[in-house]
């Protein structure tokens, strides 16, 4: 689940985003201060907004807003007092994590691409990369399924020149780190960062 807010640019409507696939026809419905947004042919929810979001929330933030249980809290209790039938199924686990490339292979339809093995602690992800410095045995930022990049740009399951990604290796422009190196490339990490660990970019 994503969420965003930024009342002086859209108002004091928040937007949460349940799944990371986009609708390919929209169907809205209301149940009071909420909009719903249902996939039209399947009847799923995939989204939904929150108006005079501010009666019911308390957030600073500007843009994408961290999901604490605090937060689903106070969701769950507008949905309540709005009638809307909508359950938050909500992953509190990181989604920015060290990743150890366990292998690395070429790819078979473009020189440029590799496909990358990667262990983020409690799973092994197929990621397909385009850095030129990936290579086995590196510890890496992984930005898994769900997670968004300082740019906004939210990561999808993908598909490149037929073969499937499941995340993206970071550099660190990408994360936004000040002083990033202009080359192109991941961000590689010190060999002793713990698998799995979350990953909290530096801000100075």
């Amino acid at each position: 689940m994503n969420i965003f807010y930024n009342k002086e640019h859209v108002g004091d409507v928040l937007l949460v985003q349940l799944a990371t696939e986009s609708i390919v026809k929209t169907k809205v419905e209301r149940a009071g201060d909420i909009a719903i947004l249902k996939e039209a042919q399947t009847g799923e929810i995939k989204a939904f907004n929150l108006f005079n979001a501010s009666n019911y929330i308390q957030t600073e933030a500007q843009g994408l807003v961290e999901v604490t249980p605090e937060l689903v809290a106070q969701l769950e209790t507008a949905i309540t007092k709005n009638g809307a039938e909508i359950s938050l199924d909500v992953d509190f686990s990181p989604k920015f994590v060290v990743g150890y490339v366990e292998t690395k292979d070429k790819h078979p339809n473009a020189d440029k691409l590799s496909i990358c093995a990667v262990n983020v602690g409690d799973e092994t992800l197929q990621i397909v990369c385009g850095a030129p410095n990936v290579e086995a045995g590196q510890k890496v930022v992984v930005a898994k399924i769900g997670a968004v990049m300082p740019s906004g740009m939210l990561i999808k399951e993908g598909n490149l020149r037929g073969v499937e990604s499941y995340g993206m290796l970071c550099s660190a422009r990408e994360l936004a780190i000040p002083n990033a190196p202009s080359e192109k490339g991941i961000l590689v990490l010190p060999e002793d960062a713990t698998t799995g660990s979350a990953f909290e970019a530096p801000t100075k």
